[in-house]
């Protein structure tokens, strides 16, 4: 007889307890983490930096700027202004008889000398006006001598009583109309000439002539308000420009005093100087709307860089500060506490320094105060200095090269 087999219990399967274990060591991951930060924060940043007292780890930390050595010498002090070209001299040129334009003797744009033939007019009519009047003045000459020849015999026929005294008076008044006649014939032949004269057109200033406003054919008058063409004098030239009139008591005395004061003129970005003259004279009033006061110097303009109506910046030399402490404008900072510069020490470090500022120019000044001579001062790259950082010093770009680090 076959013995059934005994059924085993079922056992239950064991707990699972691998899912707590992966839930655990992302934990421990996060704490690693956390404890390497601190590390990095309190002690490995610092361990990385540079080492006390080591120049070439200092070095590599240095904030790169640009820096310039302030120097002793001349500061000259100007006035500026902004000015316009105007001509020392313009010339409306027109006819003064009415006729035929027959000749234009110049080319627009040309250089003339004052007497030169620019147009002509007709001349036939004044010449036919001319001959007139000295055919007038010929035929009032023979009736002159006649009216004197009678006159002669008249006073001696009243000396002898054989003619009264109104007929010898009679004869005297045609003589003394005749006389009169020849005065009138005369100023007719000179006045025909005059307007002979007057129609051959001619330069009445040396200087440049513009566009031609009339061409060869058309009817000319002395009444045309826009003439034959404008001559304009560039050589001399005259630069009009204006000052605050705070600065009047500056330019006055050395003008009274008959010194000539240097005039320079600047292009309209204020880069390049293109003229160099000298003051003439200030006007005689000041403008109540702008508070300014116009200035007029003259320039030579031998080579026309100058032209009417040209804006330029004008500089006006009025002193010359001598032995003065010079300093790249760049470098001149302004804050809460005042004017200071960026100074760089023997060390490498900067220190802020206050100073006063004197005379200012366009890419220097004075330094009145603050700054001794051959001291290195920063010009570019102030915004992530203070006292105290280093600083790794460039010399400034010249002709767009790139600036190389200071020895």
């Amino acid at each position: 007889m076959i013995q059934p087999r005994p059924i085993e219990p079922v056992s239950q399967p064991p707990a699972r307890r691998a899912p707590v274990a992966r839930r655990r060591w992302p934990w421990a991951l996060g704490l690693v983490a956390i404890a390497a930060l601190a590390w990095w924060l309190r002690g490995g940043r610092h361990a990385a930096g540079p080492a006390a007292g080591d120049p070439i780890a200092m070095q590599r930390a240095a904030v790169p700027v640009v820096a310039a050595t302030t120097r002793q010498g001349d500061m000259p002090v100007y006035l500026n202004g902004l000015g316009s070209v105007v001509a020392f001299n313009t010339a409306t040129v027109k006819s003064r008889v009415d006729g035929y334009l027959v000749t234009v003797a110049f080319q627009e744009g040309q250089a003339v000398h004052e007497g030169d033939l620019l147009a002509e007019v007709d001349p036939r009519p004044f010449q036919v006006q001319l001959e007139q009047a000295e055919g007038q003045l010929a035929r009032d000459k023979a009736q002159l001598e006649d009216a004197r020849l009678t006159l002669a015999r008249y006073s001696q026929l009243r000396r002898d009583g054989v003619v009264s005294q109104q007929e010898y008076d009679d004869q005297a008044a045609k003589y003394g109309q005749f006389e009169g006649s020849i005065k009138s014939d005369q100023a007719a032949i000179d006045n025909a000439r005059l307007q002979l004269t007057y129609a051959h057109i001619t330069a009445p200033i040396s200087g440049r002539v513009g566009l031609r406003r009339v061409d060869v054919g058309n009817v000319v008058h002395a009444t045309d308000t826009t003439g034959l063409i404008v001559i304009t004098q560039l050589q001399p030239i005259s630069v009009l420009f204006t000052i605050p009139e705070d600065s009047l008591p500056t330019v006055m005395p050395k003008l009274t005093a008959g010194e000539r004061l240097v005039a320079e003129a600047y292009d309209r970005a204020d880069q390049n100087r293109i003229a160099t003259g000298q003051l003439l004279t200030a006007d005689n009033q000041i403008d109540q709307s702008t508070g300014t006061v116009r200035l007029k110097a003259t320039f030579q303009n031998d080579d026309g860089v100058l032209f009417p109506n040209q804006f330029v910046n004008v500089h006006l030399l009025v002193d010359v500060k001598h032995a003065a402490v010079i300093a790249p404008v760049a470098a001149i900072q302004r804050g809460p506490k005042g004017t200071y510069v960026y100074v760089v020490k023997g060390d490498h470090t900067v220190e802020t320094r206050p100073i006063t500022v004197g005379p200012t120019g366009r890419t220097e000044a004075a330094i009145e105060s603050g700054l001794a001579p051959d001291e290195t001062v920063v010009v570019e790259g102030v915004d992530k200095l203070r006292d105290g950082i280093a600083v790794q010093v460039r010399a400034p770009e010249r002709n767009g090269t790139t600036p190389k680090p200071a020895a």
